[in-house]
């Protein structure tokens, strides 16, 4: 680990903040500008460490700092961008196989109004986002919506937030639900029970949220024509759901047992599909399938917002930003911070977030067991406040492009709100008043 540098005064520092922001207000107004939100990531994350290059450069300095900065950070996203690809392909493949097609027809066939339907997509969200991980589970069920209307935006606006809130929360109780519990749990700050003791305020906060958005979901049902031809999963959609379940059953085993990185389990899910995808095409069958269309097919956008995201906080953590966040625990107290936590991680990306609190490893108090599992939950959380705030609202932005989008977001943030202040008045009574699941090291 390299000394702490402290540049944030010199002109590398003043520049690359001034970058950082202009980057965020050209993001979170990408319908105003029509501006794809990967290119003004894409340029301050790597912009700034090419002027830290410079300023090195300039300076004569050692380099040897920057450079290892640079490879922590690029095993760092290295890590997301493959799990994601990976994710994302197994997608593409059951959209290509009429999985969606298929879930989409047993829900409107069953004649669901907008109101169950959103209830529906939003329990679903919730209880798979803890096995399948929230970004996952968001571009799973996004799709579903889309597949049942893709016109009517009085519903697919309320639906988008309550899956995007909904995978947060059921992320933020499970260690490997989440980018940032995963963090946690391999950094040892809490042991695999412990983070199940958080559903309660995750359930109850995004239960809330869910009430509030559901009143303004349409009445009467989506479109469907009785003569409509039964949507069945095709040849090989079935297999292909199972081989992503033993896939995301690797990702956790070669983190857990082998470990390795989960993206190298993702990978090596990913060569099983493409060995089923050859057995099929030189089989009797008439499909024949292209792995490689699938992976054309995937949101690049999406991938490259979050390689140049952790790449532009990695490069303000590398000129000394982050020495400000870390001091505020010993001026304000944790709970104080760690609530704000999630607040900051609407705005910044939560896993970068999460990533500077594990590095500065502030002294949580006599509680530390309650205060990691709530930085846990708020950085999850909290993430949900604003549509790029987490991985599942990124996810869902790319996938529901023009429709759920930062400005759309924002018109319901409030509900997200109250039930983010839930959440954290039922761990505050669970974990300091009652001591339920709060174990003292």
């Amino acid at each position: 680990m390299h000394e702490q540098l402290h540049l944030t005064t010199t002109w590398v520092g003043i520049l690359s903040l001034f970058i950082f922001v202009a980057a965020y207000y050209f993001i979170a107004t990408e319908d105003k500008y029509l501006i794809n939100k990967a290119k003004p990531a894409l340029l301050a994350g790597t912009g700034i460490f090419m002027l830290t290059g410079l300023y090195f450069a300039i300076n004569g300095l050692d380099a040897h700092g920057l450079e290892t900065e640079v490879e922590h950070l690029i095993v760092e996203i290295a890590g997301i961008f493959f799990f994601l690809l990976v994710a994302m392909t197994y997608i593409e493949a059951m959209i290509d196989r009429g999985v969606f097609s298929a879930l989409r027809y047993n829900l409107v066939s069953k004649g669901y109004s907008y109101k169950k339907l959103f209830w529906v997509t939003g329990l679903l969200a919730f209880f798979i986002s803890p096995v399948a991980d929230n970004l996952t589970t968001a571009l799973i069920l996004s799709t579903v919506l889309l597949t049942i209307d893709k016109e009517n935006k009085s519903f697919l606006v309320p639906g988008a937030i309550n899956i995007v809130v909904a995978a947060n929360a059921g992320g933020a109780w499970s260690p490997f639900g989440d980018i940032t519990t995963l963090m946690v749990w391999v950094d040892g700050k809490g042991s695999f029970t412990e983070f199940l003791f958080l559903f309660p305020a995750a359930i109850m906060g995004w239960g809330i949220t869910a009430l509030l958005l559901s009143r303004f979901v349409p009445a009467g049902k989506p479109p469907f024509n009785a003569d409509e031809k039964k949507a069945e999963i095709l040849e090989g959609g079935k297999q292909i759901i199972g081989l992503f379940a033993l896939t995301i059953f690797l990702a956790v085993i070669s983190h857990q047992v082998l470990h390795l990185p989960a993206m190298w389990g993702m990978m090596f899910g990913l060569s099983i599909l493409k060995m089923y995808v050859y057995r099929i095409n030189i089989s009797a069958s008439e499909t024949q399938l292209n792995a490689f269309s699938w992976i054309a097919k995937i949101e690049n956008d999406t991938l490259l917002f979050f390689f140049g995201i952790l790449a532009a906080v990695g490069g303000l953590h590398f000129l000394g930003f982050l020495e400000y966040f870390t001091a505020l625990y010993s001026q304000f107290g944790a709970t104080a911070v760690n609530i704000g936590v999630g607040f900051l991680s609407a705005i910044v990306d939560n896993v970068p977030v999460m990533s500077a609190v594990l590095k500065a490893s502030p002294d949580m108090g006599t509680d530390a067991q309650s205060q990691w599992m709530l930085v846990t939950m708020t950085a999850g959380v909290g993430g949900s406040l604003i549509s790029f705030g987490s991985a599942a609202g990124v996810g869902v932005m790319g996938k529901m492009h023009g429709i759920y989008t930062f400005a759309s977001h924002m018109k319901y943030a409030w509900t997200v709100l109250i039930g983010y202040i839930v959440s954290i008045s039922v761990w505050y009574v669970q974990f300091e008043i009652l001591h339920i699941g709060a174990h003292h090291l």
